[in-house]
C-alpha cells in the first residue's frame, strides 16, 4: 500500500509568492510522478488559510494605497522593481502577474469558499477554486473576495450556479469553522505564507517563502526514499 503524503499548504489569496509556490509546487510534483509513476507514495495537498491584513474591510481599498499607509518607507522605485522581479518570476511558470488596479480587501470569505467545499468536495475542487481566486485576482485585477468573484471561483470550479450562489450569499456558513483554522495556524507560530509542510514516514519537511521547482523536489524524493 502506498504512503499517503499529505502536504499542508497555508496561505493567502492575496500573497503572489503563495501563488508562486503553488505553480512551482505543482512542477515538482508532475515531474516526481514522470519520474516515479510506481511510485510507494501519494501526495495530496491540504490547504489552510492565513490572512496577511486580517483588518481589511471587505470593499478594501486600492493597493497601491494600502501599501503607501503599511509601507511609508518604501519608495515608489523599489515597489516598481519589486513587482518587476515578481513579474518575471511568475512569467517562468506561467503566470501573467498584473499589479495595476488590485485591491487589498479582507480575504475571509475566499478561505470561507476554500475550505468548505475543500470539505464537502475534496482536493482536487478547492484547488480549482483557488486556480481561479488567484487567476482572478492576480491577472485580472478583480476583487479578491467579492460575491462574483467567489462565485465565478466556484463555479469555475464545477459547482452548480446556484448551489454556489446560495453558499456565498450565506456568511454565516463556515464562517466560525474557518477562523478556527486561522487561529490554529496563528497558535502554531506560523506568520507569514506560503508555508508548506509536507509529510513523511520518518519526519516532516516544513518550507517557508516561495522555493524553486528543485528544492520541492528534492524533498519529494527524499519522502519516498524513508518510505520504501
Amino acid at each position: 500500500m502506498a504512503f499517503q503524503s499529505q502536504i499542508a499548504f497555508t496561505l493567502d489569496t492575496v500573497c503572489p509568492w503563495t501563488y508562486l509556490a503553488k505553480r512551482r509546487l505543482e512542477e515538482a510534483l508532475r515531474q516526481f510522478y514522470a519520474a516515479h509513476p510506481d511510485a510507494p507514495v501519494q501526495y495530496t495537498i491540504k490547504y489552510f488559510p492565513f490572512q496577511l491584513n486580517p483588518q481589511a474591510s471587505q470593499g478594501g481599498e486600492p493597493l497601491d494605497e494600502y501599501f503607501r499607509k503599511k509601507r511609508p518607507d518604501m519608495s515608489p522605485e523599489r515597489m516598481k522593481m519589486m513587482r518587476t522581479i515578481m513579474t518575471e518570476y511568475g512569467r517562468d511558470c506561467g503566470i501573467n502577474f498584473k499589479f495595476e488596479g488590485q485591491i487589498a480587501a479582507n480575504t475571509l470569505n475566499a478561505h470561507r469558499l476554500i475550505q468548505h467545499y475543500q470539505k464537502e468536495k475534496g482536493p482536487e475542487i478547492a484547488d480549482k477554486i483557488i486556480l481561479s481566486l488567484y487567476t482572478q485576482y492576480f491577472e485580472n485585477a478583480q476583487h479578491p473576495s467579492s460575491p462574483a468573484t467567489l462565485l465565478k471561483a466556484a463555479t469555475d470550479a464545477g459547482i452548480p450556479a446556484d448551489e454556489a450562489e446560495a453558499f456565498v450569499a450565506d456568511e454565516s456558513i463556515g464562517q466560525r469553522e474557518v477562523k478556527l483554522l486561522i487561529r490554529q495556524q496563528a497558535g502554531a507560530g506560523i506568520d507569514g505564507v506560503p508555508y508548506i509542510v509536507i509529510e513523511g514516514k520518518k519526519r516532516d519537511f516544513a518550507t517557508t517563502g516561495a522555493r524553486e521547482v528543485g528544492e520541492y523536489a528534492r524533498i519529494l524524493e527524499q519522502v519516498l526514499r524513508e518510505a520504501e
